[in-house]
């Protein structure tokens, strides 16, 4: 925090977004927030992989620029954004955004789960309506860079899932019918138990 001028200033880490090093500066008087690369208006979200960056990192810091905000009227006016690129905004712009990157997410996530690879991601057009507005099959980020880096960490994501879920949960192997679990309960344990039979004992046909 500063204090310059008459203007309380908040300089604030965003880890994980546009890199591991991106900061949004929050002039508290004049109601501005200047959003730097984590907010651009002339691209998909720009995700340096290789200095820290990450989609969700994203998705976070967008939320953080709607949490801060305070419009005036309807969702518009009031606290004014300054991104790293485009005109200057305010909080619907931020809204819009950040729920078009996660439907974009949501979508690649889907693909993900279903097995697809990339190439057949980038086919099924998930980002088909945004690519009018974001979209640039040429420049130092393309359309095919950011579905790529989202399939990337999306896929890594659903790889350790799997792994933590143990191997019931790997794609393609299924999981033992409740029949299959019967069968292999001993069957001194019928014997020992006390009292009117269980209802649910038994063989169940699905």
């Amino acid at each position: 925090t500063l204090f310059v001028t008459g203007e309380p200033i908040e300089i604030l880490h965003q880890p994980a977004a546009h890199t591991d090093g991106d900061v949004m500066v929050f002039f508290r008087k004049s109601d501005v927030v200047a959003a730097g690369d984590v907010f651009v208006l002339d691209s998909y979200p720009v995700i340096d992989v290789k200095r820290g960056g990450s989609l969700q990192g994203m998705i976070d810091a967008l939320n953080r620029l709607v949490d801060i905000a305070v419009p005036e009227y309807n969702a518009m006016g009031g606290t004014r954004i300054v991104p790293g690129h485009g005109r200057i905004c305010n909080e619907i712009d931020v809204v819009e955004y950040r729920d078009m990157i996660t439907i974009i997410r949501d979508r690649i996530a889907q693909l993900v789960a279903e097995g697809k690879t990339l190439e057949q991601v980038k086919a099924a057009g998930v980002t088909l309506e945004y690519d009018g507005v974001y979209g640039t099959s040429s420049g130092p980020w393309t359309t095919d860079m950011f579905i790529a880096a989202a399939y990337a960490e999306l896929s890594a994501a659903a790889s350790r899932e799997r792994s933590s879920r143990g191997p019931s949960a790997v794609p393609g192997r299924r999981a033992p019918s409740v029949a299959a679990a019967a069968a292999t309960r001993t069957p001194a344990s019928a014997a020992v138990r006390k009292g009117p039979a269980d209802p649910f004992d038994g063989t169940w046909v699905l």
